[in-house]
């Protein structure tokens, strides 16, 4: 029987781990809007309604700016201007859906194999394997922050409930 609860722990923590993670990303998102919103309203600049679009894209914009209308541009300069569209349309923190379910497993396993040292392990691994990334892109860093407590959270309530409740 205890069998069955630890399965059941370990899919919960894993899978249901992951709507409630994007559910975070979402109110994360809609507080930054509303601070945004309130800081343009505060300025007086008007068009506190505009919601941008790539606020919560995991693209890395910052590579993706065009030259304005009417710029006469070069060859090479077109060229790495199409390079750095191809750049910007690749996808930050690749993988993180897959990763999250995996530490969710790597922390309800912990807690319930009474090992939360292995936490540690489970962090320093994900966060050494980001590094590179997190530091090039603050927009990543912040995702990766949010992403990471959620699922610690989540995982590890999910473990010590099912525990206390059932493994007694």
């Amino acid at each position: 029987m205890n069998a069955l609860w630890i399965t059941l722990a370990l899919l919960t923590a894993g899978f249901i781990g992951w709507p409630v993670t994007a559910l975070v990303f979402r109110l994360a998102r809609t507080i930054d809007d509303r601070a945004d919103s309130a800081g343009v309203a505060g300025t007086g600049a008007g068009d506190a309604g505009v919601v941008d679009p790539a606020a919560d894209s995991t693209a890395d914009g910052e590579s993706s700016q065009r030259p304005a209308d009417g710029a006469t541009v070069s060859n090479a300069a077109a060229q790495a201007a199409a390079d750095a569209d191809t750049i910007s349309n690749a996808r930050i923190l690749r993988g993180g859906a897959i990763i999250g379910v995996l530490e969710r497993f790597a922390v309800c396993l912990a807690i319930l194999a009474g090992q939360p040292v292995a936490i540690a392990y489970v962090v320093a691994i994900k966060g050494l394997g980001r590094f590179a990334e997190l530091k090039a892109t603050p927009v990543a860093a912040e995702r990766f922050i949010i992403g990471t407590l959620t699922s610690l959270l989540w995982a590890s309530g999910v473990a010590a409930l099912t525990k206390v409740l059932f493994l007694g």
